[in-house]
């Protein structure tokens, strides 16, 4: 159905500016211009590393030398920021470059002041932002297995219906700007969770001397699935962490917007407040540009070197 979509989208246009701008090639960026390509739109996007450039020329996207040159070109943007300075020095392109009424669909998570300063900064030359977190790891942003959590002006959400479509398996619209991204949040605390809990529960059966890649299988079938046992329990198995779709790091950023966010509320979380400490020693054991299914790997390390071995002679014993 997308690729249907966007090849009409594409069809119907004669404008340049009919094409669809992605700013922030990375993980998330790279997937999502893919699968608009792939949806028929005519996609130009820029990222500051070169390598990220060509890989989207090779996709079948035109790479543009600035965000202000996919401005000039794109009337609807979608951004996939790493930080706040970024997304500051893109809105400074943005707003000399992009025709009033341009949309930007902002998708990463960042502090809502970020965004609100971004949105009132673009308002005043007639641009509109939107904030739309997406949930979803990049493994998911490959198949299309996107949720967008849209936030802000109605009439401009939908203008940009199709382009979500060409890249995300469904869309819901919060209400007002911000929501999104508190909506993302709420999303996130659970992620962070049920990673963790993933791999306990996978620990436990390698201890146990079960198969742990037929655990995943059948326990993701039955009440104690997750999508993140889904999602991330194969390279917990597969020890494949350093193939990342969410980098360690960057989860360090999401994790400490939750915590504001729960100091802001009044919000006891103590589930979460547990898991706080997994994620920091992920980054004290040098997993800081893995996968956050390196949390696995972590819990090796609390049980001890040879610890699954160890488990297994005693189980015999008994």
């Amino acid at each position: 159905m997308a690729g249907k979509r966007g090849t009409a989208a594409k069809a119907s246009g004669s404008n340049a500016r009919d094409g669809v701008g992605v700013i922030g090639l990375g993980i998330m960026g790279s997937a999502m211009s893919a699968n608009l390509v792939k949806a028929g739109f005519d996609v130009y996007g820029y990222d500051p590393v070169a390598a990220q450039r060509k890989a989207l020329a090779t996709a079948g996207g035109t790479a543009c030398k600035s965000a202000a040159e996919v401005a000039q070109r794109c009337g609807r943007i979608v951004l996939s920021l790493p930080s706040e300075a970024a997304l500051d020095a893109v809105c400074a392109e943005v707003v000399q470059a992009a025709a009033k009424g341009t949309i930007l669909a902002e998708t990463s998570t960042l502090p809502e002041s970020a965004k609100q300063r971004a949105r009132d900064v673009l308002a005043a030359k007639g641009i509109v932002l939107l904030d739309c977190p997406l949930s979803g790891t990049g493994a998911q942003a490959r198949t299309r297995d996107l949720a967008v959590y849209a936030s802000g002006d109605t009439k401009a959400i939908a203008a940009f219906g199709p382009v979500f479509d060409g890249f995300a398996r469904v869309r819901y619209d919060v209400g007002a700007f911000g929501n999104g991204l508190k909506m993302k949040l709420v999303a996130n605390l659970l992620v962070a969770i049920h990673n963790v809990s993933a791999a306990e529960a996978l620990l436990l059966a390698q201890r146990s001397g079960l198969d742990i890649a037929q655990v995943v299988k059948v326990v993701a079938d039955g009440a104690g699935g997750s999508r993140m046992l889904q999602v991330r329990g194969p390279a917990m198995v597969n020890r494949s962490w350093d193939e990342a779709t969410m980098k360690v790091s960057i989860w360090q950023k999401d994790m400490r917007l939750i915590q504001e966010a729960l100091a802001a509320t009044d919000t006891a979380a103590p589930l979460f407040a547990a898991s706080v400490p997994i994620y920091n020693a992920a980054m004290a054991l040098g997993h800081a540009g893995h996968d956050t299914a390196a949390v696995f790997s972590v819990l090796e390390h609390m049980v001890g070197a040879g610890a699954p071995a160890k488990a297994a002679k005693a189980k015999k014993k008994r």
